[in-house]
């Protein structure tokens, strides 16, 4: 056990590691996020809400730290590992009250609804008419008159569908 704590640089204070264990160090790091990441389920990274974007940037900083010295690599490891089970729990607790679900991950709002623009959502998300038909046109529509519907979706982006 003595020897794994060595090649690791368990502490050992930060600047005094050598490369090998510094590399060493982002192996195992690089591993036990993978494992971390997929423990966290796919939706982690595929829908961009800040409820999953929180969690890829604190999951980032903490192991980053980890690799250089400057935090202890076990209970780092373990945290990480805590978060993705919080993560988690979260998501399948949204799932199952609406309103917790609103809380954590947002909501959407309808931008416009059978060709007429919603003002009021527009300016509240500090959208302008340029942002609107942007997005319009990146799907295909040529004006909004030619949109259905147009939603903020919670991960920001906007989903279009046309007449």
């Amino acid at each position: 056990m003595k020897t794994l704590y060595s090649l690791f640089g368990v502490g050992v204070e930060a600047q005094h590691l050598t490369v090998t264990q510094v590399l060493l160090r982002a192996v195992l790091v690089f591993v036990a996020t993978l494992a971390i990441v997929r423990f966290a389920d796919k939706r982690f990274f595929a829908k961009k809400t800040a409820f999953d974007i929180i969690l890829g940037f604190i999951l980032a900083s903490m192991m980053a730290r980890t690799i250089n010295g400057s935090e202890q690599l076990g209970p780092t490891i373990a945290a990480g590992f805590l978060l993705a089970l919080l993560h988690r729990l979260l998501g399948f607790l949204a799932c199952r009250w609406r309103w917790l679900g609103g809380l954590i991950k947002g909501s959407t709002q309808t931008l416009i609804e059978d060709g007429k623009i919603r003002r009021r959502q527009l300016d509240e998300h500090h959208l302008s008419d340029d942002d609107l038909l942007e997005e319009l046109r990146i799907k295909g529509v040529e004006s909004p008159d030619k949109a259905k519907l147009a939603t903020l979706e919670r991960s920001g982006e906007i989903s279009v569908i046309p007449k």
